[in-house]
C-alpha cells in the first residue's frame, strides 16, 4: 500500500465507524449498512483481492458490530428500554441461523455474496422510505415456538451473510408484536452482539488458509480496519442513543432510506451478477 493513501484508508475507517456507531445508536441497528461499503472501497488500498472482497468486508463489519451493538445495548439499558427476555429467547435460534449464515456465505462467490448484501440493503431501504408506513401491532407479545425459532433463525442466517446485526427486522417484529418503540429499537441493539459473536468466528474459519489477505487479516476479518471503525463507533453510539430518545427520526429515516438505495444499487451494479 503506497504511504499516501494511508492517511486516507484511515479517516475513511474513522468516519465508517462515526456513521455505523451513531445509526446503530439512532436506530437499533449494528452499522453493518454502513460498514460494509466502506470496507469494500477501502480494503482494495490495503491489498485485499476482488475475489475475496465482500467476504473480508461482511467478515471485518461482524466484527465491528460486537463492539457497537454492547456500545448501544449498554446506553439504552441505562434509560430501561431493554427488554432482556427477548434477547434470551432467540438467542440459541439467532446463533443457529448465524452459523448457518456464515456457512452458505462460504458457498458463494464475492460477487454473488456482494449482489446479496445489495438487495439486502434495498429492501431494508422500504422501511425508512415509506413515509406513510406504519408498523401496526398484530399481537400483544413476542411469538414462541416454532414461529419464534423460525423468525430468529432467519434473523441470523439473513444477518451473517450480509454483516449486519439485524436491528432493522428486530425492531419490526417488536413493535408489530406491541413493543413501545424505543423499546424495540434498545432491545434491537442488543442483537447484534448475538448475531456478531458466532458470526465472527464462522468467517475466521472460512477465511483461514487462503492466500492473498491483506496484512493483519485473521481469516475473513481484518484487525486493524476492524480496530479502526470500533475505535469511533464506540464513541458515537451513545449519541445516537440520546437522539434516538430526545428528537423524531423521521427526517433520518428519510436520508438514511436514501443512503441505503444508492448503496444497494451501487452494490449489485459492481457484483457484476446482474
Amino acid at each position: 500500500m503506497p504511504d499516501t493513501s494511508l492517511p486516507l484508508v484511515v479517516a475513511a475507517l474513522l468516519a465508517a465507524g462515526a456513521g455505523a456507531g451513531f445509526a446503530g445508536g439512532m436506530f437499533g441497528i449494528g452499522g453493518g449498512f454502513v460498514v460494509v461499503p466502506a470496507l469494500m472501497l477501502v480494503l482494495p488500498l490495503i491489498g485485499a483481492p476482488s475475489e475475496q472482497l465482500a467476504h473480508l468486508a461482511v467478515g471485518t463489519s461482524l466484527a465491528t458490530i460486537i463492539f457497537t451493538s454492547l456500545r448501544s445495548v449498554l446506553a439504552h439499558a441505562r434509560r430501561e428500554a431493554v427488554d432482556a427476555s427477548v434477547l434470551r429467547s432467540w438467542a440459541p435460534w439467532v446463533v443457529l441461523g448465524t452459523v448457518g449464515g456464515a456457512a452458505i456465505a462460504d458457498l458463494i462467490s464475492s460477487a454473488m455474496l456482494a449482489s446479496v448484501f445489495g438487495a439486502g440493503v434495498l429492501l431494508m431501504a422500504i422501511h425508512f422510505l415509506m413515509p406513510g408506513f406504519e408498523v401496526k401491532p398484530v399481537a400483544t407479545e413476542m411469538p414462541g415456538g416454532a414461529v419464534r425459532a423460525g423468525l430468529a433463525g432467519g434473523l441470523g442466517l439473513f444477518s451473517a451473510m450480509l454483516g449486519i446485526g439485524g436491528g432493522t427486522i428486530t425492531t419490526m417484529v417488536m413493535t408489530m408484536c406491541g413493543s413501545p418503540i424505543h423499546r424495540a429499537i434498545g432491545t434491537a441493539s442488543g442483537m447484534g452482539a448475538l448475531i456478531a459473536v458466532p458470526g465472527v468466528i464462522g468467517f475466521v474459519v472460512i477465511g483461514l488458509g487462503e492466500q492473498g489477505l491483506p496484512f493483519g487479516s485473521l481469516g475473513y476479518v481484518n484487525l486493524p480496519a476492524a480496530l479502526a471503525v470500533i475505535v469511533t463507533a464506540i464513541l458515537f453510539a451513545p449519541l445516537g442513543v440520546a437522539a434516538a430518545h430526545r428528537l423524531s427520526p423521521a427526517l433520518l429515516k428519510r436520508v438514511f432510506g436514501i443512503y441505503l438505495v444508492v448503496v444497494g444499487a451501487t452494490m449489485i451494479a459492481k457484483s457484476g451478477v446482474i
